[in-house]
């Protein structure tokens, strides 16, 4: 699936509707709410939105386990009120492939059991999904796709171009730029893990409008100095604040054939600070956060500056050229 550029509207899907929050949220329940923030006190239009990052432990190869872990993690987000809710990249297969053949086994076309039934559950609980799959395209190439799901269909689906490392061995580059869906009056885009790292993508949706930027990753853990924030969180901080949009990064964890994970989930706000998050580790966690959209379509940061309207694009014709 190719994915329209600029916005689509979805005017007719109703994330709001049909979820009660639960009465409070303890330790056990395995979410965690930034300060200040109650999961409980329900998402008004006054209040903004509540959106939630579900940091799970894929295991590879093991598809039915898995969509059961999205499945248990985002009924549990929505009782608490989320109503934006993110899952990991890769989510339904894991990550960490042995080689093209069995990446090739656990991949599903669109209309596959994965994106079926997330569909199915963002209706029931009348929420937007954000997921990410081993897509298997109709060209039959394998793509590392994400999804927006809402009401009863897929609103956007992106398939990530900037492939790290090994990635290359297995998925074909996407070629389409980061859709942006319109969800009553909420704008939202979607890209994927290590396209976070190229200022001139995440750009793009943000000069389409979109408020809330949501990025199932898979972030590998790399030494860093003591007492150091995650460098990925850190270029997340930095893109938000750049764009003055918000941006949800859903994280994964557990071990998966030698390879440990940053466990970095956050939810940022336009001005680059996290509302949730980060709590780096290997535990499986829900994070949530009330963000207020609106803010982000206020790209003003001092009485004469707008991040956008300062932009002097004629001058920056080098930067996609590939000349200085």
């Amino acid at each position: 699936m190719s994915p329209a550029s600029g916005v689509s509207p979805a005017s007719d899907v109703s994330p709001a509707s049909g979820v009660t929050a639960a009465s409070g949220v303890t330790a056990a329940s395995g979410v965690t709410a930034a300060p200040g923030v109650s999961p409980a006190s329900g998402v008004t239009a006054a209040s903004g939105v509540m959106v939630a990052c579900c940091q799970i432990a894929p295991r590879v190869g093991e598809l039915g386990a898995n969509r059961a872990a999205c499945r248990e993690v985002v009924r549990r987000a929505a009782g608490q009120g989320a109503r934006i809710v993110v899952l990991p990249e890769l989510a339904s297969s894991g990550y960490v492939f042995h080689d093209l053949a069995e990446a090739r086994a656990l991949a599903e076309p669109m209309d596959g059991p994965t994106v079926t039934e997330w569909v199915t559950l963002a209706d029931r609980l009348g929420i937007t999904l954000v997921g990410g799959f081993c897509e298997r395209g109709d060209d039959g190439l394998l793509y590392n796709t994400a999804v927006i799901v809402a009401g009863p269909r897929v609103l956007a689906a992106y398939r990530k171009v900037h492939l790290w490392d090994a990635e290359k061995l297995v998925f074909a580059a996407g070629s389409q730029p980061p859709p942006v869906v319109e969800i009553d009056g909420a704008r939202l885009a979607v890209m994927i893990c290590y396209d976070l790292e190229f200022p001139e993508w995440v750009r793009l949706p943000a000069l389409a409008g979109a408020q809330l930027l949501c990025a199932p990753t898979n972030w590998p853990r790399f030494p860093r100095p003591d007492g150091e924030r995650p460098m990925e969180v850190v270029r997340v901080q930095a893109a938000a604040a750049v764009n003055r949009m918000f941006i949800a990064a859903c994280d994964r964890v557990g071990h998966e054939r030698g390879v440990d994970w940053v466990g970095g989930s956050v939810i940022i706000d336009p001005d680059g600070w996290p509302l949730a998050g980060p709590m780096p580790g290997d535990q499986e966690r829900t994070l949530m956060a009330i963000c207020d959209l609106g803010v982000a379509s206020d790209k003003r940061i001092s009485q004469r500056n707008d991040v956008m309207e300062d932009r002097r694009p004629q001058l920056y014709g080098g930067l996609v050229e590939g000349r200085a």
